[in-house]
């Protein structure tokens, strides 16, 4: 069992107009780069490219196995796209990037998060871990499905939750229907 602390800041651009919330960044040894969602066998920077580009592979290098961190960082701050986590520190129970052996030792503060992007009206959870904890630390009564969504007071605030499924090659799902959940959240929002 291993104990981590989230080894990146927040990334809030300040006219974020959403904030993405994984659970936990992977061991670093499965990163491609210094960012979010950054394992190559990871497929939210494939739909997203699909999404904006129709192009899965607008966001990688060409002839290597990393992402392009600088188009991607340019790209979220052109389109108000904010990014953390659910979780500041975590017990890896198991050595892979497995939701289902993490264990939730501090989670985020999020309204603190939200704090620093006011724009922001909508929190966008990428998978089951992520919106289970982002429920206990809102003390939300209902998680919304898979494509659904919740509207939430946060600090006098009204946010509307949206969950997406999990962009991790372990959740079965192809890569199009995903995209689809995401193209249609990312719609709502107002960020396509």
């Amino acid at each position: 069992m291993t104990v981590e602390t989230h080894p990146l800041e927040p990334f809030l651009p300040a006219d974020a107009k959403v904030l993405f919330l994984g659970s936990f960044p992977p061991p670093k040894e499965k990163w491609s780069m210094d960012f979010f969602y950054p394992n190559w066998i990871n497929d939210f920077w494939r739909i997203i490219g699909l999404i904006y580009y129709d192009d899965k592979s607008f966001f990688e290098i060409s002839g290597s196995k990393a992402f392009d961190r600088e188009r991607i960082v340019d790209f979220c701050e052109t389109n108000g796209l904010a990014f953390f986590d659910s979780a500041v520190k975590v017990c890896r129970l198991k050595d892979n990037a497995s939701d289902n052996f993490l264990e939730i030792l501090e989670p985020t503060d999020v309204p603190a998060l939200l704090s620093r992007i006011p724009l922001c009206e909508s929190i966008v959870t990428t998978g089951g871990k992520s919106s289970e904890e982002l429920a206990s630390i809102l003390g939300a009564d209902t998680v919304p499905g898979v494509g659904g969504s919740v509207r939430l007071m946060v600090c006098s605030r009204e946010i509307t939750w949206y969950r997406v499924p999990s962009s991790s090659r372990a959740f079965p799902m192809k890569i199009d229907r995903k995209a689809g959940y995401y193209r249609d959240v990312l719609g709502s929002i107002g960020v396509l």
